[in-house]
Formats: C-alpha cells, structure tokens, sequence
C-alpha cells in the first residue's frame, strides 16, 4: 500500500494561476459566522491552549491496510512457510507505524500562536483566518494555490482554514491547515488573537 506522504512545513503546493497573494479573492470571502472552539479533552491538555485538533487517520484506512497486510501475510506464509511469517509481521508494523505517525500530528492554538506539528506562526504574524468551505479548500489545494503557501495538508480531510502570514520577513503569504472543524479552528484563534490583545 502507498501511504501518502507526511506533510513538512517546506511543502509547497503547485502553482497554477495563483490568485494575488495579498487578499483571498472573492471567492474566498470571511464568513461571518463561527462556532464556538471545541471544549473537551482536547481543548485543554496544555496551559494556554485554546484549541487542539489532531490529524487520525479515519477507521477506513485502518481496515483496508488491515486486509492488505492480511492478504500479504497469507500470500507469504503458505509460499514460503515460517519466513512468510516474518514479512507478514514486518509489513504490519510498517503499515501501523506509518498510519500512526500520519495521525500523529497536532493543530494548537494558544495565545502566542499557531502550531502545526514542529512548525509555529507567532500571533504577531497571523492576519486574517478563513474557514473554508469544500470548494474553496479544494481550489486552494489546486488551481488557486500559491506556490510559496505552506501546505499543512492530510488526503483523508477535505477542509482547511487559510491563515494569512503578515510577517514582512517571511516570503509566505498564507498557511493551509487540514481541519476537520476549521469553523471551530478559526474561531479559537481569532479568541486567542482577543485575549493577547487584551494582555498587550
């Protein structure tokens, strides 16, 4: 099975008529609804956070390298007998360590920042936070992406949010980050950017 490839930050998505890097466009206008950030378990295992997603891979994916790796296991064993075995189990642990370091990765919001895994956006350098709905975070990840944008992406979800980087420093305009709550995720942040401003 080819498990698709984990996201680093220097990920950058293909151009392809990019849209001006400056605003979202039309197409990508700021709803003015949000629901509120999750609460729950894992809103809150970290002081300070306001928001906390991570990226499972779906039960799906889990059942069908389950039967590949099943049906290798048996192809294996009955043509070569005890070291069938051994590749059996060897393809198992590989597609399990795989599946879980997919999953393994983190979206947090706490009053300094953004995180996506290892990679941070200080608040300082966070501008506007679009929720996108499955069209706008499809033409994003195609035919609307810019080609210096960091792509935060995970095949098995189909929304994101775009933050815009304001950092004069940093070439890049805007993160895209797989959400499967991106209303949610983007309303965090907005509450986290309220609250240091209040501090400020």
């Amino acid at each position: 099975m080819n498990a698709p490839s984990d996201h680093t930050p220097d990920r950058r998505a293909e151009p392809a008529d990019a849209a001006p890097t400056g605003s979202p466009g039309p197409e990508f206008e700021h709803s003015e609804h949000h629901s509120e950030p999750r609460s729950g378990p894992n809103s809150g295992h970290e002081s300070g956070t306001v928001y906390a997603e991570r990226w499972w891979v779906p039960v799906s994916w889990w059942a069908f390298a389950a039967v590949m790796v099943a049906s290798l296991w048996f192809a294996a064993e009955h043509a070569m007998g005890g070291p069938g075995h051994v590749i059996g189990a060897l393809a198992a642990a590989l597609c399990g360590a795989g599946l879980g370091y997919l999953g393994s990765t983190r979206v947090l919001v706490d009053g300094a920042g953004l995180s996506v895994g290892k990679a941070r956006a200080p608040q300082q350098t966070i501008g506007s936070v679009l929720a996108l709905t499955t069209g706008q975070a499809r033409a994003l990840r195609g035919p609307a992406a810019d080609a210096t944008a960091r792509m935060f992406l995970r095949p098995y979800i189909s929304r994101g949010v775009r933050v815009e980087i304001t950092d004069p420093t940093d070439p890049t305009p805007y993160w895209y980050v797989a959400s499967r709550h991106p209303e949610r995720l983007a309303a965090a942040m907005e509450r986290a950017r309220g609250s240091r401003s209040l501090t400020d």
